[in-house]
């Protein structure tokens, strides 16, 4: 849960975002940005959306030779893979590829690929030639046709996709102590997908919810919305690099997030609310909202890519980048791993190549005089800025205390009351 003050980059000038005299942020539309293209339905990363759900399901399950369980975090790459929200992935990664996209941040082709989308196993049973069943919780998921199986180095892939080897990182220790000793790679059939907390749409059926001819710009979070995560992703429709129709989409993760966060369920809740209460206003006429069923890696820049990735096969044009995105601290310290514009930074270098823009989010606090505004706005007028810690609000949460409706949408904070102890 963040602090108001936390959630926004400085990394926008002043002219990109007008303030008015109401604080109403405004685009300042100028010759170049008024002939931004609309981008009608984008281009799936690669050229193309795949999928691979198998036509005929009980021969494929009958091929399978061995099975494996997935895990929370497994079940949520099948199904990305399956649908094409990791297009243009058919599988699981072979070495060569892995090596490519932990090396170069690519796949063999070329194409941006920023972090390894990996099977694991300890099965010495599992080799090249197994048919695997893919299973979760009941569902088959897929079946796998393993064509490689390899032994990756573990450390070099943390070094250069999390930028330390730590098991104070999160990612770390996922990769060093919940990954089996090898990878397998091949191609997948899919078969079913689970029932989750989140009801989550396929990347084609994301797009048909989206307009032919507008740009889209997509906003990720894996916490509740509160009033300056609304504002932020709101105006960022008013961006000078996207276009005057455009319409945002909410996309929240819904898989294993880390331990601090709200539960699955509970997030869902305050999102279908916040829709409902916000549906009809103008801001909420211009919001579409999907979930993905994705586990969170806290890979900071290189997930930030990996996230606009992701929304492009969703239907995104553009991909709204806020401070430290995807960051983590230490387990020990608290100290950041990655700098505060890195992720920024590195989206916007690769924003052309890859496909999508990046929009680098306002830096907005709420003040008295004029709702919220941009920081240097508020110090520049010399506005009395309202603040409240995550910390602190989770402590008037449990203890019954009244929320500011500056702060968090009522329905929204009634869903935590009720649902979140």
């Amino acid at each position: 849960m963040l602090g108001v003050t936390m959630l926004a980059s400085t990394m926008l000038v002043a002219s990109a975002y007008v303030l008015t005299p109401h604080g109403r942020v405004q685009p300042q539309r100028t010759a170049t940005s008024a002939a931004v293209q609309m981008v009608a339905k984008q281009v799936p990363h690669g050229g193309t959306l795949v999928d691979l759900f198998s036509a005929d399901k009980e021969a494929t399950v009958a091929s399978a030779t061995a099975t494996i369980e997935l895990n929370d975090r497994q079940s949520c790459d099948v199904e990305l893979l399956c649908n094409g929200g990791f297009s243009p992935l058919t599988g699981f990664l072979e070495e060569k590829e892995y090596t490519s996209v932990v090396d170069e941040m690519k796949l063999p082709s070329g194409v941006i690929f920023s972090l390894p989308v990996v099977m694991d196993t300890s099965d010495d049973s599992i080799d090249v030639g197994s048919k695997v069943l893919l299973t979760y919780q009941g569902t088959n998921m897929a079946v796998m046709t393993v064509t490689s199986k390899y032994k990756p180095d573990k450390p070099k892939e943390c070094l250069e996709c999390y930028g330390t080897a730590s098991i104070e990182h999160p990612g770390v220790r996922m990769v060093a102590m919940e990954r089996g000793s090898h990878y397998i790679g091949g191609s997948l059939e899919g078969l079913e997908v689970p029932v989750r907390d989140f009801p989550c749409k396929t990347p084609l059926e994301t797009r048909e919810s989206l307009p032919d001819d507008a740009d889209v710009v997509a906003f990720q979070c894996r916490n509740p919305v509160h009033r300056a995560h609304y504002e932020l992703f709101t105006r960022a429709l008013d961006a000078p690099n996207v276009a005057e129709n455009a319409v945002v989409l909410v996309h929240p993760t819904c898989g294993p997030t880390q331990e601090e966060d709200i539960p699955g369920p509970v997030r869902h809740k305050t999102y279908e609310v916040l829709q409902d209460e916000t549906k009809d206003t103008p801001a909420g006429q211009r919001t579409r909202w999907a979930y993905l069923p994705y586990s969170m890696h806290m890979a900071g820049p290189r997930e930030a890519i990996h996230h606009m990735m992701i929304r492009k096969n969703f239907g995104c044009t553009h991909f709204i980048i806020g401070r430290d995105m995807a960051g983590s601290k230490s387990s020990v310290t608290g100290d950041d791993f990655y700098g505060a514009f890195e992720a920024q930074d590195l989206a916007k270098s690769l924003a052309d190549e890859l496909g999508v823009q990046a929009v680098p989010s306002l830096n907005l606090v709420y003040t008295g005089e004029e709702d919220y505004v941009t920081a240097e706005y508020a110090k520049e007028k010399g506005y009395d800025v309202k603040k409240l810690s995550g910390t602190k609000f989770r402590k008037m949460l449990r203890e019954g205390e009244e929320i500011p409706e500056w702060f968090a949408f009522k329905s929204v904070v009634d869903v935590l009351r009720a649902e979140w102890k």
